[in-house]
Order: structure tokens, then sequence, then C-alpha cells
């Protein structure tokens, strides 16, 4: 197994596919860091030779934000929000959509389970 920003890379896919196993990097950047290096996106990982291997770890390093420091980057950016109690850092703060979507019905992965109300049977 390849290790790459931390993260051991499944040798039997094709390099696009294994490279999306890194947090912060999808499809598309997948995409653009092997064509930046000139590799096909068909070719398996355990086909690449130790150079190549080596390429793509320098490139994600100096090009991309994965893994660990994107993670706290994200949870900072929350954070910041929080911290400034503006509207989506309080949606945050009480565990509810942020994004402006009804909670009246739904929402029910961001709130939680359903909490039973007393007095309510008819």
């Amino acid at each position: 197994m390849a290790r790459i920003a931390g993260v051991n890379i499944p040798t039997n896919k094709r390099v696009v596919i294994a490279l999306q196993y890194i947090h912060g990097i999808g499809a598309a950047k997948a995409e653009e860091i092997t064509g930046k290096l000139g590799i096909q996106p068909e070719r398996r990982v355990q086909d690449l030779t130790d150079q190549e291997v080596l390429q793509i770890r320098e490139t994600i390093d100096a090009g991309y934000t994965v893994e660990g420091d994107l993670r706290r980057e994200t949870a900072m950016n929350i954070k910041r929000l929080m911290d400034l109690a503006c509207y989506r850092g309080l949606r945050h703060r009480k565990g509810l959509p942020v994004r402006g979507q009804r909670t009246h019905t739904n929402a029910r992965t961001r709130k939680g389970k359903a909490k039973p109300i007393a007095g309510k049977k008819k």
C-alpha cells in the first residue's frame, strides 16, 4: 500500500479513485493531479513506480490542503462563526440546519432522534 498524506492508498484501484481516499481530494482534483503529472488515470496504484508515488506526494503536499489541515481549517471556520454569534454560528451551536432548510418537519439528521413530548396524546 502506498502512503500519501498520511493515508494508506488501496493498491488494486485506479489512481484517480485511490486518490479520492484522501480527505480533501475529490474526482476533479484527482484528475487534475494525474493530468499535471502525466499519469494515465486508468493505471492502477500497484503499477506506479516509486518515483511517480513520490511526485504525487510532493504535488499534494505543495498545492493542496488535505486531511488534518483541512479538518482543522473547517473546524476553525465553524468555531469563528460560533464566536461571532452570527445567525449561522447560532445554528451551528444549537445543532440545527444552517442553510435555511425547514425544521418544522424533517431535519432529523441534524436535530437528532425525536424527543417525545408529554401531553400530546389524543
